[in-house]
């Protein structure tokens, strides 16, 4: 609760600082400035001002159940070794830079580092209004395609990671007994096996019902990892028993349910031309880098502005 009501406060500032923007605007305007950076300015006043908007107008969009909550993002790599644990890494830096571009807070909660380079996988908790809301969409494989920097016949590869996107919840929202519980402590290891650390800090934890892993190691506490493993695990448990319930609806109803986990949603092209396609949207660019760099909110506003318009399809369809 505490998280949707700094959202839509963050909102209706957001929307205030919009409308004294556009009456500034507006009084300039009858001044008619006629020098050059004058016009610059207005010019510039202007961009910024529909900048904001199309945030707000997206931020209508985000109306799920848990859409203004924090994000955990969890990055696996695939199939292809070392070049996958590679591309995994990039993918955590991405979705790191893109959060700090927007003003979010991320903190990486565990890492498993590759033998040789890069990591099997990560679990970043993005803070921030909406920020679950904005991820959401970027769950799925995410496909590489370059010359392999590890590869000395230097030929083209292909590599593969998994995005994993859940809401954070509230730990009252699921209920976790302690004997369905596994607890095991271990030292955290940094690449090629090194300790980091020399006492058990390290936390790992069973849901014995599900057979649900977490692990964290990040923190220098082992009780602090625990509360994130947990962390993590609530919100985990929490998206198990959401699809269950929705698995159940749709067998009432009916209805065909196309199997999502593991959905290839975007390619990205290094070699021999550059290209980030999203296969959903159809929203690409040749600047692959920038995208790499966190430029991802093109990507996102058009998959937003898909779901919005196939969420009203549906629902006029019910309605006729």
């Amino acid at each position: 609760m505490h998280q949707e009501l700094e959202a839509l406060r963050e909102r209706l500032e957001t929307l205030r600082a919009v409308r004294r923007g556009l009456l500034d605007l507006r009084e300039w305007l009858q001044l008619a400035p006629t020098e050059p950076e004058e016009l610059q300015l207005l010019e510039q006043e202007a961009r910024d001002l529909h900048d904001r908007l199309d945030r707000l107008e997206l931020e209508t969009l985000l109306s799920g159940e848990h859409d203004a909550r924090n994000a955990l993002l969890s990055v696996h790599a695939g199939a292809g070794g070392v070049d996958a644990q590679d591309w995994a890494e990039m993918l955590l830096r991405m979705y790191l830079r893109w959060a700090e571009r927007r003003g979010y807070a991320a903190e990486v909660l565990d890492v498993s580092p590759g033998e040789e380079a890069g990591i099997k996988s990560a679990t970043v908790l993005v803070r921030g209004p909406y920020a679950y809301g904005y991820l959401k969409g970027e769950g799925g494989t995410h496909r590489l395609v370059r010359i392999s920097p590890f590869d000395a016949a230097h030929r083209r590869h292909t590599s593969f990671a998994l995005v994993e996107v859940l809401p954070e919840v509230e730990p009252v929202a699921v209920q976790i007994r302690p004997e369905e519980l596994r607890v095991e402590t271990f030292r955290s290891g940094g690449a090629g096996g090194q300790n980091v650390n020399k006492v058990e800090t390290a936390v790992r934890i069973t849901h014995l019902p599900t057979g649900l892993v977490v692990q964290c190691q990040n923190e220098r506490s082992q009780h602090a990892n625990r509360e994130n493993a947990l962390r993590i695990l609530a919100a985990r448990l929490y998206e198990l028993r959401r699809r269950e319930q929705e698995e159940k609806l749709r067998t009432l109803r009916g209805e065909h349910r196309e199997a999502a986990w593991g959905n290839q949603i975007r390619s990205y092209v290094l070699q021999p031309y550059t290209l980030v396609k999203d296969h959903r949207t159809g929203q690409e660019t040749g600047n692959a880098e920038a995208v790499l760099e966190g430029e991802l909110d093109p990507f996102i506003y058009a998959y937003l502005r898909q779901r919005a318009e196939q969420e009203s399809g549906a629902a006029g369809s019910r309605r006729g």
